[in-house]
């Protein structure tokens, strides 16, 4: 993956060439498909993600979550708040799947979201630990700290402190908006940002963002 390679518009994959792409595993494709049906099967009974977004999983949900191992090849920790439906975490924790230390942990309130974790988590036979709590409540010491469709910059921040502070770098999916959640944040928060293009989506940003604290 070429993650500075801005797209003029989004790929339309299918998991032929999302393996192409990204030079995924035959088993890795096989639990990303697998967690494609989980995602299809419960979203009938939960709002899990929004249900058009299925038909372009391979692009809508798989590339956008996968391409932040790129961005940090070598970390084995990750943190998702505000897991949902598990996007990024699950994708995460499919790529991540056989390499020695490596965990998810899966950050979410809702309980009822944290039982569609346990079923995929099961499933796949994930590397992740599941949290039925609030994100700011957790002391996790981990590589890297992320969230997609979580809350605005100001309040993510909030929730994401506890695990900057404790040495993570966040990398958080955000939309065309972000620069206006930034501004807005920095009313709150002094931080150093980093705004990286997405593979998934032209209007799309990563924020990368280290050494946070509030503003006094």
């Amino acid at each position: 993956m070429q993650p500075d390679a801005l797209l003029a518009e989004p790929p339309v994959l299918d998991a032929a060439g999302y393996q192409a792409l990204t030079g995924a595993s035959d088993a890795q494709i096989a639990d990303l498909a697998r967690y494609r049906d989980l995602l299809a099967e419960w979203n009938e009974v939960m709002n899990l993600v929004g249900p058009l977004t299925i038909a372009t999983y391979w692009t809508r949900h798989a590339l956008d979550s996968s391409q932040l191992l790129a961005l940090a090849p070598d970390a084995l920790t990750w943190a998702d708040l505000g897991a949902g439906a598990g996007l990024p975490g699950v994708v995460l924790a499919i790529l991540l799947k056989g390499r020695e230390g490596a965990k998810v942990h899966l950050v979410e309130s809702m309980a009822k979201r944290c039982r569609f974790l346990e079923v995929a988590a099961q499933a796949l036979d994930l590397p992740v630990e599941i949290h039925n709590a609030r994100a700011e409540t957790l002391k996790l010491k981990i590589d890297i700290v992320t969230a997609r469709a979580c809350a605005p910059m100001t309040k993510l921040l909030g929730f994401a402190e506890p695990y900057l502070h404790r040495g993570a770098t966040g990398l958080f999916l955000k939309g065309q908006d972000v620069a206006a959640e930034l501004t807005e944040a920095r009313k709150a928060w002094s931080f150093a940002s980093d705004l990286l293009p997405s593979q998934s989506d032209p209007r799309g940003r990563i924020v990368q963002v280290k050494r946070l604290s509030r503003v006094r």
